[in-house]
């Protein structure tokens, strides 16, 4: 049975007005799916619903009962929007925290370069590759992998006790685990998460439907985070919840 810690923090609304109200230096790692602004190669496609651009062709679910904000900028105004939160992040972290960015093809080059702007060194690139049942289309790769930019606040020093961790994250997609449009399979985050030191502090500026959040708390983080859509706040909420009973720890 876990205990909630009291420094966790749920938070409903913008996440430029979350992140300014938190303490400088107070957590040790970012970890957050943000909004890609992404799904199609001209303005019009990127503009269109998360529900149109991400799930073509699988028909109803129950995450899609709310859309997202946040994924229809253009190229630049999202690199702007990037700068922004990210710059209020490099503040937030103590030095040598790690920073975890998951984005997907399109924006890869743009993700390695908000990252560098607000100052944080890059790293590299981990790879969640979501197997080969991913949108086939004859003729063509598979868009079968999203990435996760990695970098960190300055030095990060190889003593630091953390496990060796993958630089590939085999998972599929799982309808009993996915709670939002673009939602991440829990067992991905909560190997991704072990890259904070031991019992350190987790900031997720985009929750979600609380996925990262979980993990944190699975794996004995304590963390903060933000949601703008009501809907998937209170998604997150019960998820976490749920956590307090031992039938759904795990």
């Amino acid at each position: 049975m876990l205990t909630p810690h009291p420094e966790n923090e749920l938070f409903l609304g913008d996440c430029l007005k979350f992140l300014v109200s938190q303490e400088s230096g107070t957590f040790d790692a970012l970890i957050t799916d943000p909004p890609y602004a992404s799904g199609g190669l001209h303005m019009g496609a990127r503009q269109a619903a998360p529900s149109k651009k991400y799930m073509q062709g699988s028909g109803p679910t129950k995450w899609a009962e709310a859309e997202f904000v946040g994924d229809h900028r253009d190229q630049r105004s999202h690199l702007a929007w990037c700068n922004l939160w990210l710059s209020e992040c490099y503040r937030l972290l103590r030095d040598g925290s790690p920073v975890c960015l998951f984005t997907d093809w399109r924006q890869l080059p743009m993700t390695t370069d908000a990252l560098q702007m607000a100052g944080f060194t890059w790293r590299g690139i981990a790879v969640w590759d979501k197997t080969e049942g991913t949108r086939p289309q004859k003729g063509r790769f598979r868009a079968q992998a999203e990435y996760i930019v990695w970098g960190s606040k300055g030095a990060m020093p190889l003593e630091r006790e953390v496990p060796v961790l993958p630089g590939v994250f085999r998972e599929c997609v799982r309808k009993a685990d996915k709670h939002h449009t673009t939602g991440k399979p829990t067992d991905v985050m909560r190997q991704i998460v072990k890259i904070c030191r031991p019992g350190g502090r987790i900031l997720e500026p985009f929750v979600g439907s609380g996925t990262t959040l979980v993990a944190a708390e699975l794996e004995g983080y304590s963390w903060a985070g933000c949601e703008m859509t009501e809907h998937y706040h209170a998604v997150t909420a019960d998820r976490l919840a749920g956590l307090q009973t031992p039938l759904l720890a795990m």
